[in-house]
This record gives C-alpha cells, structure tokens and sequence, in this order.
C-alpha cells in the first residue's frame, strides 16, 4: 500500500475539515449580527372583563406580576431582516390563583408579534400581546 497516497488523504481531509469550519463561523457570526436580544419587553394586557388595557414592561428573567398572573420572559429578540422586524420572546406565565400542582403554567412557549395565533396565549380573563424588545 502507499503510504503517500494515505498522507495526501489525511492532509486533504484536514484542509476540508479547516474550510468548513471558518466558513461555519463566518455564517453564524453573520446570523448572530441580524439579531437583537433585548433586556426589557413591552407586554399589552387586555382585560376582558372591564375591556381595559394596561402596558406593562417587563425585565427579562425577572417575574412580573400582574393580578393574578404571574409573567416571566426569559428571552426576546428583534429580528433587523426587514423595515418592520419580528418581535420574539420565551414567556411563562402563571395564574396564582390556580393550586393545582399539575398545571405549573398556563403559557409556556414563544410569542410572536408578527402572528399570535401561532403560539396563543389561551386564558379566559386576560389577552396579552409582545409590542416591543429592547
């Protein structure tokens, strides 16, 4: 068997193996650059009993409280693809009048200011919308 033909192979694979790395850091350091991750969120609450509307601003991994609901954002962040960037964020939100051990959240998942309906927040009391990240 030759082994300068086994070399070659091995110098080659580690030449790929280089180039696919640098360019798998160019491309996640270009994404990264498209995203802005805020610390403070603007929330809009509707209260569907008395039809009012409170804003509130919430800290990222700090609890809010609000009435009987108890809301955490453990992430948010604006996408700078278009004029009108896609407000996202990880909320958790807890009725503190419910005991039931089994049922920890009622809302645990992504918002997105763009579509609420694809991930609703579902509670016959309150609607809440994501209005800003910063």
């Amino acid at each position: 068997m030759n082994t300068r033909n086994i070399n070659l192979g091995k110098n080659n694979f580690f030449y790929f193996l280089v180039i696919l790395l640098s360019h798998f850091f160019i491309f996640t350091s270009s994404i990264g650059d498209q995203i802005d991750i805020g610390k403070n969120v603007d929330i809009k609450i509707l209260d569907k009993l008395s039809s009012k509307n409170k804003l509130l601003n919430v800290k990222v991994g700090e609890d809010y409280i609000f009435k009987n609901l108890a809301l955490k954002v453990l992430k948010c962040q604006n996408s700078k693809f278009d004029d009108n960037p896609e407000i996202t964020s990880y909320l958790q939100v807890r009725d503190l009048n419910n005991k039931n051990n089994n049922e920890v959240f009622i809302f645990n998942g992504w918002t997105f200011s763009s579509s609420p309906s694809i991930q609703a927040f579902d509670h016959p009391v309150y609607d809440l919308w994501i209005l800003k990240c910063y």
